[in-house]
């Protein structure tokens, strides 16, 4: 079923919750983002506090980091993901939001926001750094992904439009700039992690 309910990017939230079983058995848990995971976590001191921006059902990047020590508070639009994440790892908090609306009253050691900040638009995504920096505490890692230029692009999933959204680079570097977040790394279409396009920062 196709939803109507507006644009490709207005509908991912939907997407994702009527599809979220088959899209927790296809995301598979192979770890092909350990190395970038391993650099994100040097960056936060043992047992810090993680907010995951989009954790979906909590695996595997999720459960990497709790395995390694961190204290997990997962954010995603879908209750039946954010449920299974509840089922999985009962000891940490799973909140059902919109990320664009996030107000937790808390800052993180560390900020992710793994192939979900992308689904974004353009302009959604400029008004996401105010809010990365109003939850990032002094010194707090950030790493998202996004896509290698300006524009938008359409996929698939589940046989149904699939949105993704970029800025420019230059774009990215001037807003992480002005919110007090520090490059650490940033590679385009890397091959050795699925051709994903990858930004490491650091608060303050």
């Amino acid at each position: 079923m196709v939803s109507d309910r507006g644009s490709p990017a207005d509908n991912i939230p939907d997407l994702y919750e009527r599809h979220a079983r088959i899209w927790d058995e296809s995301r598979g848990r192979t770890l092909f983002e350990r190395a970038w995971m391993d650099r994100f976590m040097a960056l936060v001191p043992p047992g810090g506090a993680i907010l995951d921006i989009g954790c979906g059902s909590g695996e595997p990047l999720a459960r990497h980091l709790i395995a390694s020590g961190y204290a997990l508070i997962g954010v995603d639009s879908s209750p039946t993901l954010i449920g299974m994440c509840r089922a999985r790892f009962p000891d940490h908090d799973w909140l059902v939001a919109d990320m664009r609306g996030l107000s937790l009253g808390r800052r993180f050691a560390g900020l992710l926001a793994w192939d979900s900040f992308f689904h974004l638009t353009p302009e959604d995504q400029r008004g996401m750094f105010e809010l990365f920096a109003n939850h990032a505490a002094e010194g707090a890692a950030l790493m998202f992904t996004s896509g290698p230029a300006h524009g938008e692009a359409i996929g698939t999933f589940a046989g149904e439009p699939l949105y993704h959204g970029s800025l420019a680079p230059e774009e990215y570097r001037r807003l992480l700039g002005r919110h007090g977040f520090e490059i650490v790394a940033h590679v385009a279409e890397d091959a050795s992690c699925g051709g994903h396009t990858i930004w490491l920062a650091r608060h303050g």
